[in-house]
C-alpha cells in the first residue's frame, strides 16, 4: 500500500544551464507542492502504513530550511531543476523515512518531476 503526505514551500531559483534568453535562466519563484510517497505493508495492530505526523516531523525540517529561499544558494542546489530537487529531497528524506517510495515536486500546476531513488 502507498500513502502520500503533501507539503508546499515557496521559493525563488533561476535555471543557470539553460540556453541564452531561456525565461527559466531569469530569477523567478514558485509555489511548490512536495508529495512524499511511502510504501509498505500496513502495521498490523494500527492498520495504517504510517503515522501521517511521523512523516511531518520529519520533512517540516526541510521544509523549513527551503521556504521562501533562493534555491541555487542551497549546496546541492545550485541547479535547481524539479529533477534534481525530487532526488536532492529524496536523498535527505530517506535515512529517516526507510519507506519512502518517492518523492514528487510539482512547480505548477502542470509541471512536475517523480524520483523514485535508484529503482529502475
Amino acid at each position: 500500500m502507498t500513502i502520500e503526505k503533501d507539503f508546499s514551500f515557496d521559493s525563488a531559483h533561476f535555471l543557470p544551464n539553460t540556453p541564452p534568453g531561456h525565461k527559466c535562466g531569469r530569477l523567478h519563484g514558485h509555489t511548490y507542492l512536495l508529495t512524499v510517497g511511502i510504501k509498505s505493508n500496513l502495521l498490523e495492530v494500527e492498520q495504517w502504513v504510517m503515522d501521517f505526523g511521523d512523516i511531518k516531523k520529519v520533512v517540516n525540517p526541510l521544509i523549513e530550511n527551503l521556504d521562501h529561499q533562493l534555491l541555487n544558494s542551497i549546496p546541492g542546489l545550485e541547479n535547481p531543476t524539479a529533477e534534481i530537487m525530487a532526488k536532492y529531497i529524496y536523498n535527505i528524506l530517506k535515512p529517516d523515512l526507510p519507506e519512502l517510495h518517492y518523492i514528487k515536486v510539482q512547480e505548477t500546476p502542470t509541471a512536475r518531476s517523480i524520483y523514485y531513488g535508484d529503482e529502475k
